[in-house]
């Protein structure tokens, strides 16, 4: 992007006065806009001319300037950095569709489909500026908000510029547009002019310098830096001016006499050129160093080119040969290369007038990994792993790649073809209702969009609206949509969500957010279970008023909850359970169960849960969970191993199949006399499945004071099937409460599982 010549910033600014006082000569602007066209693109630029003038006649910008004045001057910078006659003519008509009723169909009628796609594409870009100004304005005055959120949001802005559009002659022509403008304000100071310079500063120069379009990269910062900072800018300006004539021929000098120089040492294909410094470049360095203008070196500045690193080496030698090299100013980034792997050497010297200057010597391979980024060797980094970053990184270096080679394009196809290759189409830019925008990978839905805003508004999504349309929740986004979430008070989300067949999310995040949500709920589910067992365990042991933090501590759990979970999961017996309560082991054999020291049995001596085992007393004791047998149930006992007695109803057909094979293990048991307390039953319920079935049957439960610890529904071709377990006192109360569940309506019955 650099020539052979020496620059300086004087010289941008003569470029400046000269494209002004073209516009005042119309002619001369005609014949400056034509150049390097054929005669019949020539031919089609007048008429270009004439059908805009025809249209803007005495029109203004918001900015006050002649809609005209700006159509013209945006053109010769066009023309200037050598594109095309299609964008030439875009430039002249930009304007064209605000201001004429089906201008876009006029305009490719008259001058063809390429024109009035650019158009189009600077109407697409022009619709994001409100958004791009106001988080340039909150990311300046800072306000409520986090300053490394607002540099992220102007970052995704720049992306999301490079998105909207389908050819890169359209971003071109954006930045052109801007430099414009800042010259019109250069020319009439206005109090927007502030607010322009800061979203430059922010949005479309960094975008330029990471495009490499540096001839308006330095035009957009000084001439920003100047409305922003105009003090300052008034006095590097004048530093820059003393001397200016004497400075420029000492960079001619010097070229000529490093030429000769490594020319008779052998290095004989050496690019050298001066380097401009400009002075929004010059502050920063001031800025960054704390120092004075007299102490930044590189206002004068060299860079040498040559073919390999032996050369750069040698040439470093010949610079410290010449002038005197200044200490600590000397950096060698090919023995120690940056974290991005930049490589050059830098060093600054003084010269006989005894100002400094900069030179940077590198090889044409390090040239062209600087100019392009650190992506420029991407194609020889297949075999890594690349984050999103490095891909957009890649793309950038191949439109650099393609902006080195404007000169040689001929056929402006070849740009939309060359673009497309490198098309941003991996990430969609997307806008909230309050104008923030979000960044999403191509195929992602309204789900992911609210996952990625925020989990809760993901878990409460229950609608979608794009640009003000509802739609449904597995539609894919496109870029510069914008999109309203429906939301629910409370809720979660749907599992047909985790289908993919559905569609419903794209994004592995998003996906995950929902897994957790289930398996949240899992595990409050698994707690509440394990609680129950435990708090029933320690009712019927007497120790209801056992510390369950102690407990756990005992059993090397961190908590009760973590308790609670290995009593569901069954990692935890409620043996293991029993003897950390009591503090000794006791095992019960049941093949020595006679032999047992027997206490005479009191009438008051009942078991717990009211079961007395026959001719034995205190023995453990637990009922059943297959049949969760509830007072007064015929029921039986089995000695279990290591478990004491398991109590099951006489009718159970585990029990049964239990008395086939171990008729020894049976043992006569019975309710005792004041039996009492909580008992587990499973109800069951079959019904025609209907919107608020379950709340109705919840309804009957709570008003018969029923605990419910766990709850299974399932709902197959309009039927429902729901089991509850649920803690009742006694068979009347649960007889009771089947009675009232059957008179629900649509239960076809409830029982006892």
């Amino acid at each position: 992007m650099h020539d052979a010549r020496p620059r300086t910033y004087n010289r941008l600014m003569v470029s400046v006065i000269h494209s002004v006082a073209a516009q005042s000569d119309f002619e001369h602007s005609l014949q400056t806009l034509a150049e390097g066209l054929a005669a019949a693109e020539t031919d089609r630029l007048r008429q270009a001319v004439d059908f805009a003038r025809s249209i803007y006649l005495d029109r203004q910008l918001g900015s006050g300037e002649a809609v005209w004045g700006h159509a013209l001057g945006m053109a010769l910078i066009v023309a200037g950095i050598k594109l095309d006659a299609d964008s030439r003519l875009a430039a002249l008509l930009f304007a064209v569709p605000a201001l004429q009723d089906l201008g876009l169909t006029l305009i490719e009628k008259d001058f063809g489909p390429s024109v009035a796609h650019l158009v189009g594409g600077i109407s697409r870009l022009n619709r994001m500026r409100p958004i791009a100004r106001g988080f340039v304005a909150h990311s300046v005055d800072g306000g409520d908000k986090n300053p490394h959120d607002l540099k992220a949001q102007v970052e995704v802005l720049r992306k999301m510029l490079l998105a909207m559009v389908e050819d890169i002659r359209v971003v071109l022509l954006r930045l052109a547009s801007r430099t414009q403008t800042l010259r019109y304000y250069a020319a009439e100071p206005d109090e927007l002019r502030v607010q322009v310079a800061r979203e430059t500063l922010e949005l479309y120069s960094p975008l330029a310098n990471r495009l490499g379009v540096w001839e308006l990269k330095w035009e957009l910062e000084d001439l920003s830096f100047r409305f922003l900072h105009p003090a300052i800018y008034k006095e590097i300006a004048q530093h820059l001016d003393e001397k200016r004539t004497e400075r420029e021929q000492f960079i001619v000098d010097a070229v000529d006499r490093l030429k000769k120089e490594l020319a008779t040492a052998g290095v004989l294909d050496a690019e050298i050129y001066g380097r401009p410094k400009h002075i929004y470049s010059i502050w920063n360095k001031m800025r960054k160093k704390s120092v004075g203008f007299s102490e930044v070196y590189d206002v004068r500045a060299l860079r040498v080119i040559v073919g390999e690193v032996k050369d750069c080496y040698t040439a470093l030698g010949i610079v410290h040969h010449i002038w005197s090299p200044i200490a600590k100013e000397f950096d060698d980034y090919i023995s120690h290369p940056k974290g991005n792997d930049y490589r050059s050497l830098h060093t600054a010297v003084h010269c006989p007038d005894g100002r400094a200057v900069e030179v940077q010597i590198r090889t044409r391979e390090m040239h062209r990994h600087a100019e392009l980024g650190v992506a420029a060797h991407w194609r020889y980094k297949e075999g890594s792993k690349a984050t999103p970053e490095d891909r957009y990184d890649e793309k950038i270096a191949w439109l650099r790649q393609l902006l080195t080679w404007r000169d040689e394009v001929a056929d402006s196809s070849d740009w939309v073809k060359h673009y497309k290759q490198a098309a941003f189409d991996e990430t969609v830019y997307i806008l909230t209702p309050q104008g923030r925008v979000v960044d999403l990978p191509r195929g992602a839905t309204p789900v992911d969009f609210a996952y990625r805003v925020h989990t809760d508004i993901g878990h409460r999504c229950r609608g979608a609206k794009v640009n003000g349309a509802l739609v449904s929740l597995n539609t894919q986004l496109t870029t510069g949509q914008r999109v309203e979430i429906v939301l629910a008070k409370h809720g979660g989300p749907s599992r047909d969500w985790l289908n993919p067949a559905l569609g419903y999310l794209y994004t592995h995040r998003s996906r995950l957010k929902v897994r957790q949500w289930f398996a949240s709920l899992a595990l409050e589910d698994t707690l509440a279970e394990g609680r129950a067992v435990v708090i029933r365990e320690l009712q019927r042991m007497g120790q209801a008023g056992v510390n369950l933090d102690d407990l756990a501590a005992r059993l090397d759990f961190s908590g009760s909850d973590d308790l609670f979970i290995a009593v569901a999961r069954d990692k935890l017996n409620l043996r293991q359970l029993q003897v950390a309560v009591r503090g000794t082991d006791m095992p019960v054999d049941e093949r020595v169960l006679g032999e047992l020291p027997v206490r005479r049995r009191r009438d008051s001596d009942v078991a717990e849960k009211g079961i007395l085992i026959v001719g034995v007393d205190r023995l453990l004791t637990q009922l059943a969970g297959c049949c969760k047998p509830v007072p007064p149930d015929p029921i039986v006992g089995f000695v279990t191993r290591g478990k004491g007695v398991s109590v099951h109803r006489a009718d159970c057909s585990n029990f049964t199949n239990m008395l086939t094979m171990h008729p020894e293990r049976v043992i006569e048991t019975t309710w005792g006399g004041r039996a009492g307390g909580i008992f587990a039953a499973d109800i069951v319920i079959d019904a025609y499945d209907r919107q608020g079935l379950l709340r109705d049957v919840s309804d009957i439960l709570a008003r018969e004071k029923i605990n419910v610890i766990a709850v299974n529904t399932q709902s197959r071709q309009g039927n429902a099937h729901m089991r509850f377990t649920a803690e009742v006192g006694t068979i009347e109360q649960l007889n009771r409460t089947m009675a009232l569940l059957h008179q629900v309506d649509g239960v076809v019955g409830a029982r006892r599982a």
